[in-house]
């Protein structure tokens, strides 16, 4: 068996809508967007920026409220309110997968895939 490392989904063209540095590192995403993409509690994401070259690797914990975007701890450093991202996850696979993207629009609602 032979695994490869596939792109499993995104939110592209998110906001960051909040940055908390006393926190312990990590990004609140809404469950409805969590799900929208793919990923659950825990998991390991990447999330880049459109507009400037920050890149980093973090894990999702569920946010409270619709169109949340949290950076927080040490991550929330690298960005600001406001800034565009992709948030990406992969997974470890020995078949191919069905990758499930969400375009947002500047409020963080789903506005195509």
């Amino acid at each position: 068996m032979q695994l490869r490392h596939l792109f499993k989904g995104k939110l592209h063209h998110a906001r960051v809508t909040h940055c908390q540095t006393e926190y312990r590192g990590s990004i609140g995403i809404s469950r409805s967007l969590m799900d929208a993409m793919g990923v659950i509690e825990g998991e390991q994401v990447h999330v880049w920026a459109v507009d400037h070259e920050s890149r980093i690797v973090t894990y999702v914990i569920p946010a409270d409220g619709e169109g949340v975007i949290a950076l927080k701890g040490g991550a929330a450093r690298h960005f600001k309110v406001g800034d565009r991202i992709v948030v990406a996850a992969f997974v470890m696979a020995d078949e191919p997968i069905e990758p499930k993207t969400a375009v947002l629009d500047e409020l963080n609602r789903i506005v195509g895939n």
